[in-house]
């Protein structure tokens, strides 16, 4: 009997209409877009203008994008799993929200975050229950409304984060494809440089807080990027040699959505030619946790059975990491 492992087998997404162009954000703050263009490779990001409308309503947008496509009744689905900063409430978890919406009645749901690796962390944790052979199908969604947490007067973080949703259905396969490998790493120590620092146990919600805007997210940018830069390509070149893979082998790297350059490093730390690079940061810029689901769906033509990806990321925490998959069917 062929060895069991967690392959994706499906995908959805969901972006909002609302565009945010660098154009626009010429008008907001003092910045341009030859600026943000060279420093971040991001042009325009998407922004969910509904009223009242949370991280949920995009979630199950691309749940619901991800059904229709695979034809998948969900009473079927055994686990949701919503990677997110951004929940819509404290305390009671989005994603249970989400499954009772889409129908998933039989399934029980959490919360991951793990902030930019959130949906990282959640591809291991959905194969650890794929292989644990208790459940068959799990929803792994990663959605962020980060214009809810930005501050659109603080121009270093402004230009960066979008808001996004995608979807991936995890089940087993006994061909040899899916969920291969993982590097996954987290240090406490970089948690005061990619934070929000009021609203949480240790300093809760006061006048005094929202007035000085300590419920925005803030970055120390420099550190932040010198330290994704080393980490998301060390990992990378650390999955690679030990599943004795050449950058020719390697079909298409799957990176997190930060920045331009940061990608860039990584790919030619891996010499990887940049055709195998996915990229679409240039349209929804840094979606948070859904930038590796936004990814496989803008990309999903692409991809062949037996394809190799590496997927990489790095985030607030700090979090970073990296998996090996082999893509499981063709589209």
């Amino acid at each position: 009997m062929n060895k069991v492992r967690a392959a994706i087998t499906a995908v959805g997404s969901y972006v909002p209409d609302f565009v945010l162009s660098n154009q626009v954000l010429e008008t907001m703050v003092d910045t341009n877009d030859e600026w943000i263009t060279s420093r971040t490779g991001i042009k325009e990001r998407r922004i969910l203008k509904e009223p009242g409308a949370g991280t949920s309503f995009m979630a199950i947008k691309a749940a619901k994008d991800l059904l229709n496509k695979r034809k998948l009744d969900p009473a079927e689905i055994d686990i949701v799993i919503l990677a997110t900063a951004t929940p819509d409430l404290q305390v009671a978890a989005t994603a249970v929200y989400v499954a009772t919406q889409i129908g998933a009645v039989n399934a029980f749901a959490y919360d991951l975050q793990a902030a930019c690796s959130g949906f990282l962390f959640g591809m291991s944790t959905a194969s650890a229950y794929i292989t644990s052979g208790r459940y068959k199908k799990i929803l792994l969604i990663g959605a962020d409304k980060m214009s809810s947490i930005i501050d659109y007067t603080d121009r270093t973080t402004c230009i960066i984060f979008g808001d996004g949703a995608g979807a991936v259905l995890f089940e087993a396969n006994e061909e040899g494809n899916g969920l291969i490998d993982e590097h996954l790493r987290s240090d406490g120590q970089g948690r005061e440089y990619l934070k929000i620092a009021a609203g949480g146990s240790t300093k809760p919600a006061t006048i005094e807080t929202v007035q000085n805007k300590e419920h925005f997210v803030y970055q120390d940018g420099k550190t932040v990027f010198k330290f994704a830069v080393t980490n998301m390509s060390d990992v990378c070149v650390k999955i690679m040699t030990k599943n004795n893979l050449t950058s020719a082998d390697v079909n298409f790297l799957v990176p997190h959505q930060a920045n331009k350059r940061i990608v860039d490093a990584t790919a030619s730390r891996m010499e990887i030619e940049e055709s195998k690079v996915l990229m679409n940061i240039e349209r929804y810029g840094n979606t948070t946790s859904a930038t590796l689901p936004l990814l496989l769906s803008d990309f999903e033509h692409k991809f062949k059975k037996g394809d190799n990806l590496i997927f990489a990321a790095f985030g607030g925490g700090f979090t970073w990491g990296s998996i090996y998959l082999k893509w499981a069917y063709n589209s």
